[in-house]
């Protein structure tokens, strides 16, 4: 290799002394943090934050009231506003409804579910510490993939399936990220939907109804936690000596 190759024996022993670092945490991620975290997962899934089983008390009160009517100073003002908007349509003009123009929150600025916000940076770091530890092991079973050679592959292929599994549960792990962000973003948009037609009723439930789909979906995601490290866990360790050893010797191979 050295005389295809020819690599500065500093950084070869740099890279070495990675390689190691990154086979000794893996395995103690495996073989020691993977149970502890799933018996971890398992236990806050009985928390009683998790386990409201009246949706009622997560859900957070809108301080919005709905503003007292505009009374017409006069009839012929009334008039004159419906031949003005009768003549629009008869223009071809859209007959769009505006709304109440909000300038300022009355009660300064409207603040999110707190039940919901507390629950979400509780489960935020779970997501984020899979993600990375995912990362970690997957570099180490990479790091063990021999080179390429005809035949006696089988080893190699369980350490690629190995890798799949690891990537696939890496995206999921950041779906439930993205899955966060777009409950803050649709539930700002209903809010000032409820600040602009404040009369409208239906905005207003559905403000509660995506509070309550977002505490179930929290739940759900911290139990797809948990299985995902009860998974990687008996994965690994039931195909332990394939991916650390995935080719057998010539000698072995004779008997």
């Amino acid at each position: 290799m050295s005389s295809l190759l020819k690599v500065d024996n500093e950084i070869k022993t740099k890279v070495d002394a990675f390689r190691e670092r990154i086979t000794s945490e893996a395995e103690d991620l495996v073989a020691n943090f993977f149970p502890k975290k799933l018996l971890e997962l398992d236990h806050f899934l009985k928390d009683p934050i998790i386990n409201i089983s009246e949706l009622k008390e997560i859900h957070s009160e809108i301080n919005l009231t709905v503003p007292d009517p505009i009374l017409l100073s006069n009839l012929h003002d009334g008039l004159e506003g419906q031949n003005a908007k009768k003549r629009k349509l008869e223009d071809g003009g859209d007959d769009k409804v505006t709304g109440t123009k909000v300038f300022v929150m009355p009660g300064g600025m409207m603040k999110s579910n707190g039940n919901l916000v507390d629950l979400i940076e509780k489960v935020k770091p779970e997501i984020r510490t899979l993600i990375e530890k995912c990362n970690t092991v997957k570099m180490w079973v990479q790091l063990l993939i021999p080179r390429i050679e005809d035949g006696n592959n089988f080893g190699v292929s369980i350490q690629e399936e190995t890798v799949a599994e690891l990537r696939t549960v890496e995206g999921e792990a950041a779906s439930y990220l993205d899955q966060i962000s777009r409950y803050y973003i649709t539930r700002a948009k209903l809010v000032s939907k409820v600040a602009k037609y404040p009369h409208v009723e239906d905005y207003r439930r559905t403000v509660t109804e995506i509070d309550e789909k977002e505490y179930i979906s929290l739940k759900i995601i911290v139990s797809e936690l948990r299985n995902q490290y009860v998974t990687l866990h008996d994965m690994i360790l039931k195909n332990i000596e394939k991916i650390k050893r995935p080719r057998s010797s010539n000698a072995d191979a004779l008997y």
